[in-house]
């Protein structure tokens, strides 16, 4: 199966999920940097220990597209970014 041809500069969305908002949100800002972005509240879990947010912007590659997921992976305040 071929994977689907993207034609960049797109706008990309990220979901990160976390503990704690102001922590998800601050990691959010960290990361886009100067670059513009949006950013909207997710969903909190039925018991509130995570909650989302999702955060869009335009990417200009896979590469750049593929670098902003690894460092949203790697923070220690994101448990999972989809």
């Amino acid at each position: 199966m071929d994977k689907p041809q993207i034609e960049y500069p797109t706008r990309w969305g990220f979901k990160l999920i976390g503990r704690d908002k102001k922590t998800l949100l601050a990691c959010i800002k960290e990361v886009m940097g100067e670059k513009e972005h949006l950013c909207s509240v997710g969903n909190a879990s039925k018991t509130g220990k995570f909650h989302s947010y999702n955060a869009s912007c335009e990417v200009e590659s896979q590469e750049e597209r593929d670098r902003i997921f690894k460092y949203f992976q790697d923070h220690k305040d994101v448990d999972m970014v989809i």
